[in-house]
């Protein structure tokens, strides 16, 4: 199946999870917002947005059209995916607990967002400098060793072994916590340089997804999108000043 992905044209933001999950699995898609063919582009997305096509309104993107299915919610979709490209496994158990660590995921990257934008999404980060200082040095702090440290344990607990979360199998929720480290590295890099020694198996997670021979094709490609100052991860140098 050709799938069309829903997201917004000039950053990775929530749509990138989506992304590395259809480019593991090798499926074919189209990446609505960033064609201009006739018909595609941003009015195609704002007008599911408005309601004026399909049955299903989503709240926001990212949303999947797969057939006649509309599929929003960033952990939806990639249970969506799990189960029909073999990125999760197949008995509840397995299946529940890969969708149990990607809403752990989406709480840490609703996190990572809120150390720029700690008061409000409407206003610009020049309008909440003080408190966003105040709220990444309570991440870095305390909220960042937590998350690092629950998703080490989880490699640790994992008695199939292989390196992965869940099983011995790679699945969406190690994408996800690939893109989640590459896009800490990004924003913070001065604490990041620092978290090898302390998470070597999370390092070695991120290292293994990005040697996946699809993924690797996929990172040099430019359908991969640059980290940029408009998405969840930004690289603002103030905000590891402590």
């Amino acid at each position: 199946m050709s799938y069309e992905l829903y997201y917004w044209p000039t950053i990775q933001g929530r749509g990138e999870f989506v992304r590395l999950a259809l480019e593991e699995a090798g499926s074919e898609y189209v990446d609505v917002a960033r064609e201009e063919r006739r018909g595609l582009g941003v009015p195609r997305l704002m007008r599911f947005l408005a309601g004026r096509e399909g049955d299903e309104l989503p709240f926001a993107p990212p949303f999947l059209k797969a057939g006649r299915r509309v599929i929003a919610q960033t952990a939806n979709i990639l249970l969506f995916l799990g189960d029909r490209h073999g990125l999760a496994p197949r008995e509840d158990k397995g299946r529940l607990w890969t969708h149990q660590l990607q809403l752990t995921v989406a709480d840490f990257v609703g996190e990572i967002h809120d150390t720029h934008h700690p008061i409000a999404s409407g206003l610009y980060y020049e309008d909440q400098r003080p408190e966003a200082r105040r709220r990444a040095k309570d991440f870095l702090d305390n909220r960042l060793p937590k998350y690092l440290g629950y998703f080490e344990r989880v490699l640790e607990r994992n008695s199939r072994g292989r390196g992965w979360l869940v099983g011995a199998r790679l699945t969406y929720a190690d994408l996800s916590v690939f893109q989640v480290l590459a896009g800490l590295d990004y924003a913070f890099p001065r604490t990041m340089q620092r978290v090898p020694s302390r998470y070597r198996r999370l390092k070695a997670l991120r290292q293994a997804v990005a040697e996946r021979p699809r993924i690797a094709t996929y990172l040099e490609s430019a359908r991969r999108l640059p980290f940029n100052e408009e998405g969840i991860f930004r690289r603002y140098p103030e905000l590891e000043a402590g």
